[in-house]
């Protein structure tokens, strides 16, 4: 292999809140002494981006700083690795979790690095850069760097970046879905409609509830028994409940958006004993805090639930779902598009108009 030191590579590179994002030649990265170097191949466009590129956030302390490279959801081949990494190889085409652990802490030993002590997540922060380039690295590899199984394609791969990834961790082992169980998703954007994919593997009666009319669409061709479009209808929640027996509402429902009234709507929806699952974060609108009915909560024994990200052993399962053909990340991926157009596809998120997931495929 040629020595890369010292090359330049474009990348998509942050200019500051809602400033133009622009394509510049930066520094290759170098992996660190436990870390790997990745070509990319394909990176996912997340709505997280945007957040990111509005300044939001700054209420969970990650305050996006000029000169990032974004970038959370990808996929590629390994080309240089750390002199203490084991478990990975030059060659080896790799993905990883957004939210990298460090596999020593008390979360991480008990199976849940997804909340590691020392998360550092993927391309909001300048040491650990983001996959909007054409390589990009990956810190204590042989914690986060997943092997892809043969076979899969890399666009398919992306698509199962933090969207996919969080609605498999929330919906399969954050909540509890049994066969035949009403399942409510409120936002059909990429989460969302991952959320309604996976739900329906795991054999539920899916609702799916937007504004938009074509997300809708989408959620039924994925598996949704029922839609809602949301400004149709006078009351959110009661039309979700009629479709339920005798009106009492779904076992789980999630808000994958997270604004204020879809977080309302889905604890609205439930019936008693239901499970509220959060999958959206908030906007500069909500700066992280929405009323709820808490005494409706407690008098019904409604539980509310938080997915972020999904730790590492849990792709295993993921992976042999896909094998098995339950699963089809690729069907929720709706473009793949050049380097060139990711800063206008992620400015365009505001527009709340975007369906499916758009993944980068041409660096």
């Amino acid at each position: 292999m040629l020595p890369r030191h010292g090359i330049t590579m474009r990348a998509v590179v942050f200019q500051g809140p809602e400033e133009p994002m622009q394509i510049e030649d930066i520094d290759r990265p170098e992996p660190d002494t436990d870390g790997i170097v990745v070509e990319t191949e394909a990176c996912g466009v997340c709505r997280s981006d945007w957040h990111a590129w509005k300044g939001d956030w700054d209420w969970i302390g990650l305050m996006m700083q000029p000169g990032l490279v974004f970038g959370h959801e990808p996929v590629g081949t390994v080309v240089e690795i750390g002199e203490d990494v084991e478990r990975i190889r030059e060659g080896d085409r790799v993905t990883n979790p957004f939210n990298t652990s460090d596999g020593t802490c008390v979360h991480c030993r008990a199976g849940r690095a997804n909340i590691c002590e020392r998360s550092v997540p993927m391309g909001f922060l300048d040491f650990q850069q983001g996959a909007y380039a054409e390589e990009y690295p990956v810190r204590v590899a042989d914690q986060n760097a997943i092997k892809v199984p043969d076979g899969l394609d890399s666009v398919d791969v992306a698509g199962l970046g933090c969207r996919f990834a969080t609605a498999f961790h929330g919906v399969a082992h954050k909540v509890d879905v049994d066969p035949g169980d009403w399942v409510a998703v409120h936002g059909c954007g990429g989460v969302g409609l991952s959320a309604i994919h996976v739900a329906d593997a795991l054999g539920a009666n899916v609702i799916g509830v937007d504004l938009n009319r074509e997300a809708l669409d989408k959620a039924e061709e994925l598996g949704a028994v029922e839609v809602v479009k949301a400004d149709e209808v006078k009351d959110v929640p009661q039309q979700v409940k009629g479709f339920t027996a005798s009106s009492r509402g779904v076992e789980v429902s999630v808000d994958a958006l997270g604004i204020a009234e879809t977080c309302r709507n889905s604890v609205n929806s439930l019936m008693a004993g239901g499970q509220h699952l959060q999958i959206g974060l908030t906007t500069s609108e909500e700066g992280g805090e929405v009323s709820l009915p808490v005494d409706t909560m407690v008098q019904d024994e409604r539980e509310f639930y938080g997915s972020y990200g999904m730790p590492p052993h849990e792709y295993d399962e993921m992976f042999r779902m896909i094998d098995h053909g339950t699963l089809d990340p690729g069907r929720i991926v709706t473009e793949t598009i050049p380097l060139e157009e990711v800063p206008e596809k992620v400015a365009a998120f505001g527009d709340y108009d975007n369906v499916g997931i758009p993944v980068c495929n041409e660096f």
